[in-house]
Parts: C-alpha cells; sequence; structure tokens
C-alpha cells in the first residue's frame, strides 16, 4: 500500500568537539578572506562531516584543527581519502590566500600515511614554500602527536587581476 504521509528522517549532531589552537596560535578568520568557497568543509561548524577552525601562528603559517565527523567515512571508521584530499585542498589552498597569494589549486599530491580514525580533532599545518611567476608552492600534513595521516604538496596558481 502507498504510503500518504512524508516521513522524516531525524539526524542527531555528534557532540561539541574542542578544536582550540596551541599557545601562541591566533585565531584566523578564514571566511572573511576568501568568503563563500569554504562551503564544502568548513560551510558546517556544527555538523556531522567536518568542523574546522583555522590559526596563524607567530611567523603567519596557516594551521588548522579538524575534526572528521562520520559523515566522511570510507573504510570502516576511518575517513574517506576524498574527505581527507578536501580538507588538504582548503587548508593548502588558503595557506596561500593567507600569505597574500588569490590562487585556485592547479595540482594536488596527497600521500596517505595512516588511516584516520573517525570522530577524531587532528592538527593541519601548512606553508608556502616558494612562489614564482604565477605558481605558488604549499606543502602540508595532517598529523596528530607523531602520527602522520597525510601529507600533501599542492601547486597553486594565482588568479590574474586579483
Amino acid at each position: 500500500m502507498p504510503k500518504t504521509k512524508t516521513e522524516r528522517v531525524t539526524i542527531s549532531l555528534c557532540p561539541p568537539v574542542d578544536l582550540g589552537g596551541e599557545p601562541g596560535w591566533i585565531p584566523f578568520d578564514a571566511p572573511s578572506l576568501v568568503g563563500e568557497s569554504l562551503r564544502f568543509v568548513s560551510g558546517e561548524p556544527d555538523g556531522n562531516r567536518f568542523r574546522a577552525r583555522y590559526y596563524r601562528d607567530a611567523e603567519q603559517h596557516l594551521h588548522a584543527r579538524i575534526w572528521f565527523g562520520p559523515e566522511t567515512e570510507g573504510p570502516p571508521g576511518h575517513a574517506h581519502g576524498g574527505a581527507v584530499a578536501a580538507v588538504m585542498d582548503e587548508a593548502l589552498g588558503l595557506a596561500a590566500w593567507a600569505a597574500g597569494y588569490p590562487i585556485v589549486v592547479g595540482n594536488l599530491n596527497v600521500s596517505f600515511r595512516n588511516m584516520l580514525p573517525l570522530q577524531k580533532v587532528v592538527t593541519v599545518e601548512s606553508r608556502v614554500i616558494s612562489a614564482e611567476g604565477r605558481k605558488v608552492m604549499v606543502h602540508g600534513r595532517i598529523f596528530s602527536g607523531e602520527t602522520v595521516y597525510a601529507e600533501a604538496e599542492c601547486l597553486c596558481i594565482t588568479i590574474p587581476g586579483k
């Protein structure tokens, strides 16, 4: 028999997580720099996909605390490689913007080192390695303690006229 009522699915949100930075890190308002382009990873600060908070250190390098929620699952209990790559894309591209280079990502190479458990807060560190002409190279890694989950190299291309 066909159903005539609309069924609602209730999704319960995971509890809050501490995305606080290290001593000396200064909170960085990433959306004010690049606008709505941060929707994919950073767009739901209390959601079940990603939760992210960005910081800068004394040398002006960009750092982040990222939480990979249950909606980022790939292998059982672990973050999907595409979710890890999405975080690297956002964080490394944002590092170039924060350093004064309005860019788009031209090439992103991610090396996966360890499986990243879900619902774990990890640190992302990134830094601009070089800038020559329109090419800006940014390196970064996702880690917690001594465990490195992913490392990435990002070739960014500056946007003409920006």
